[in-house]
């Protein structure tokens, strides 16, 4: 799994198209590493685990992207994270979505009741977003996957 320059660089997200046409092997330790008293891992190494087949389902929907703020915080979506985005995946209740709204990319929980729809942070400081007809508004895709950006 890898990605290159940013096609779409917006306010809230850099998004980049996912190239997974190799495979990467990367060493897996399934045994875990212990966060106490420091054991010797090559002792643990079972095997070797491919990113792409376990965190890319349908590579030809999915992209990557870089979270920027804080609205998500409280779901332990930093900024900086890497976003694994699938645009293949149906939109629900509870759900977080990539979502266009009047021309902006924003990444926010769907909560929807009947014909309401409302996009929350998962942050207090942030007010939730009702979505109205007056608002030009798309889900673009549906997060699968987040992983942490070291800090």
């Amino acid at each position: 799994m890898s990605a290159v320059n940013p096609f779409l660089k917006t306010p809230n997200l850099d998004i980049y198209w996912v190239v997974n046409s190799s495979e990467v092997q990367i060493p897996f330790y399934r045994a875990g590493i212990a966060a106490g008293f420091p054991s010797p891992a090559t002792d643990f190494l079972e095997s070797t685990i491919d990113l792409n087949k376990h965190f890319i389902k349908n590579p030809s929907s999915t992209f990557l992207a870089i979270a920027k703020g804080f609205s998500m915080r409280d779901a332990g979506i930093d900024n900086g994270d890497i976003l694994i985005i699938d645009r293949s995946l149906e939109p629900g209740n509870g759900k977080i979505a990539v979502c266009v709204i009047n021309g902006e990319f924003t990444l926010k929980r769907l909560s929807v009741s009947g014909n309401e729809i409302w996009l929350t942070s998962e942050n207090k400081e942030f007010k939730p977003i009702k979505i109205s007809e007056f608002h030009d508004f798309e889900i673009w895709g549906i997060l699968t996957f987040s992983i942490k950006a070291h800090k």
